[in-house]
């Protein structure tokens, strides 16, 4: 029996099943494609902003670098959204008469950092817990399809009355392509969670270091 003929002879509910299980890997192949093409454009916009940014802050342009890291050229690039937020709220303070300490002025600096990189590492995160709850979930939709079709396949036996291996062969194969489609979603779903998870701890911690040298520039500035 070839797999047209058991897509024929499948029922409502396990053509539903089926349905279901290409729309969940429809959802986890497209997340991971458009995961994949953002994050590299995100390393490699970082790149190019790395050392671009660090050498208008050692030459204490700050104007020219906050205007660096709102540029429309490194949308993409996670350091160039952690590094602006810093850099615009030391701007802020140091424009405003509010008589701020140094060590009130560095906390200020801090908390807009952290939340620039918690926003950042959010945005990064976006679609992954889809593709995890899929390659968990995958399984046991196709599961149940097989539960399903074993299910009607003894309800024909019991309804023509005739059994044997015979019988119930063509309905238990026809059952277990559902288990096959769960698995087939399945993986690739796992496979791609885990590097996409892998790709956001990597930039997690390159913004991690990137905040702490802003930090430290900024503890020499308001030293000197």
């Amino acid at each position: 029996m070839d797999f047209m003929s058991m897509w024929a002879s499948m029922g409502l509910l396990a053509h539903g099943v089926a349905f279901v299980l290409l729309i969940m890997s429809m959802w986890s192949i497209g997340v991971a494609v458009e995961r994949i093409m953002t994050y590299n454009k995100a390393r490699s916009q970082s790149k190019l902003f790395a050392p671009q940014v660090a050498k208008h802050l050692k030459e204490g342009r700050l104007k020219d670098a906050i205007a660096l890291s709102s540029s429309k050229n490194f949308r993409y690039s996670h350091l160039a959204k952690v590094v602006l937020a810093g850099l615009q709220e030391y701007q802020f303070q140091q424009e405003s008469s509010s008589g701020m300490s140094r060590e009130d002025l560095l906390d200020s600096v801090r908390r807009s950092i952290q939340r620039a990189s918690a926003l950042t590492a959010s945005d990064l995160k976006k679609g992954i817990a889809a593709v995890a709850t899929i390659g968990s979930t995958a399984p046991f939709v196709g599961l149940l399809g097989t539960v399903v079709g074993v299910i009607n396949a003894f309800q024909g036996i019991a309804s023509s009355g005739s059994g044997g291996i015979a019988g119930v062969s063509a309905g238990i194969s026809e059952a277990l392509v559902e288990t096959a489609a769960g698995l087939f979603v399945a993986i690739p779903a796992v496979w791609f969670y885990n590097y996409l998870s892998g790709r956001v701890e990597y930039f997690n911690v390159e913004m991690d270091n990137s905040s702490s040298e802003l930090v430290d520039y900024f503890i020499k500035k308001t030293a000197a």
